[in-house]
């Protein structure tokens, strides 16, 4: 049964803001009253039906704004709102509520299923949490139900299995099985596939993206691959050192990237066609500090296109296409060529 999507916002996130204190490292105090600032002024809109794609290199902040959605990480700042209705329990009923809504799938399938408790535990537990099965019939039903969403069949062959004696790529259709127990309005998939073998890979994003148009999810793909979220992905959004520097539609994103990060990190990603020579780009320098970021232009010790105004105000947001903008002083200041072109 296929659910209409009318790509009416499910999730919409305003100015989030996640800083993190410094703690004693070792036996001495570093940095009194400092914070990393793993997250800063992120906004984005989830839609029903929908996929979009966050992309980044690792520390980036791309997980932290995942746990944010999700409710795991208090905000600093800033507001999430849920079916129009800002989100602000952060324990209790509402809490609990919050919680069924948005859904997580984490990155390890090994380590986000208790080793210790059957197939069946596993999926049987949210549906018991959230009040969705008031009968051992009607729970054995259900979660029948949802192997057969996830393809895994016959359903009655895993139910009693422990985690152990399934592979990754079965463990990750549990965990994806799990969190759809809960009936959710927003699916957050952190890295989804990265620690699957590449040739099962292809069946989870399929996988993903059917109930994302069957049930009518919305859904947030966190990935370093710009590659995959170009297949997978509606609309992609970059993010670098905790901000999101460029969004757009994915396809168009890809073939004309507009920031030099974006720029670079495509350079960066596996071309058999393309001279090894581009990698070079990538490696010019380390991402900043978190705890002292740079001032400006988050990007600009790594910039092959800096100016002056980079090292000394950040850009504000330039829409290049309809629904394709970034923030980078190259826009702003009115430049006729890209860096593509230059």
């Amino acid at each position: 049964m296929s659910v209409r999507s009318d790509g009416a916002p499910a999730l919409e996130a305003r100015g989030l803001v996640k800083h993190f204190p410094v703690h004693r490292i070792g036996q001495r105090l570093r940095g009194r009253g400092e914070v990393v600032h793993a997250v800063d002024d992120v906004s984005l809109i989830l839609r029903s039906g929908a996929v979009t794609a966050l992309v980044g290199e690792s520390g980036s902040g791309k997980s932290t704004v995942a746990r944010l959605l999700a409710g795991l990480y208090p905000v600093t700042s800033g507001t999430i709102a849920i079916g129009g209705a800002t989100v602000r329990a952060t324990r209790g009923r509402l809490f609990r509520e919050h919680v069924r809504r948005v859904q997580v799938v984490f990155q390890d399938p090994f380590g986000s299923l208790n080793p210790i408790h059957t197939i069946a535990y596993h999926l049987q537990r949210p549906l018991k949490v959230h009040g969705y099965a008031k009968t051992r019939a009607a729970a054995r039903a259900a979660t029948v139900d949802l192997l057969e969403q996830v393809n895994l069949t016959p359903p009655e062959q895993f139910l009693a299995k422990f985690p152990h004696e399934l592979s990754g790529g079965q463990l990750q259709r549990i965990a994806i099985a799990r969190a759809l127990a809960a009936k959710p309005k927003v699916l957050l998939a952190d890295e989804p596939v990265s620690m699957l073998d590449v040739s099962i890979r292809l069946g989870i994003l399929n996988l993903l993206a059917g109930l994302v148009k069957s049930l009518g999810l919305a859904m947030l793909y966190i990935t370093h691959d710009i590659a995959s979220a170009r297949y997978f992905a509606t609309t992609t959004l970059v993010m670098y050192a905790g901000r999101v520097i460029e969004g757009g539609p994915s396809e168009e994103l890809v073939q004309r990237p507009a920031h030099p990060y974006t720029q670079l990190l495509l350079a960066s990603a596996p071309d058999p066609d393309r001279a090894g020579s581009d990698l070079d780009l990538f490696d010019a320098g380390e991402p900043p500090s978190l705890v002292r970021p740079p001032e400006g232009c988050r990007f600009h010790p790594r910039c092959p296109h800096a100016m002056d105004i980079c090292r000394t105000e950040a850009p504000g947001t330039t829409e290049l296409r309809p629904g394709h903008w970034t923030r980078c002083w190259l826009y702003n200041a009115g430049a006729e060529t890209s860096p593509a072109d230059s």
